[in-house]
């Protein structure tokens, strides 16, 4: 028998704290879907979830993060059209000048104020409920 299971994968939302507003980091991607997207990707098989986000935020940004908290879980099959994943949203923080690299096309820093309209995958959803947990302390609800 052969199981089909979501494939596990980790959102880093990284606030860059030597900046006034602390704004955020995203990329633009180089491979299909194409868009802007939080810096992620997929979990190593024998790799936890916290090494997975320092390692993806390392490989497509250059900067070397802390994780300050796991902050959400998105599972709905359709978040992917790739295939059914569920993603571990990280907020963590880092220090520095992000570079493009891995599958990066290329980078932006953007406030709340002047986010990308051609965001992938769900992470439109992702990022208005971290801005209202920033803003209000408002955690996302279980739908």
């Amino acid at each position: 028998m052969s199981y089909r299971n979501p494939a596990p994968t980790v959102d880093i939302i990284i606030e860059l704290i030597d900046r006034p507003r602390r704004p955020i980091v995203l990329i633009e991607r180089q491979n299909e879907p194409y868009g802007w997207a939080i810096p992620g990707g997929f979990v190593d098989y024998g790799e936890s979830i916290e090494t997975a986000a320092i390692r993806e935020a390392k490989e497509e940004v250059s900067l070397d993060v802390e994780l300050i908290e796991q902050f959400y879980v998105y599972s709905a099959p359709e978040r992917d059209p790739r295939q059914h994943t569920l993603a571990i949203a990280f907020i963590a923080t880092a220090k520095g000048k992000p570079i493009a690299a891995d599958d990066a096309k290329n980078l932006g820093i953007f406030n709340q104020d002047d986010l990308p309209q051609n965001l992938c995958f769900d992470h439109d959803r992702i990022l208005q409920d971290y801005w209202n947990y920033r803003n209000y302390g408002l955690k996302p609800r279980i739908k």
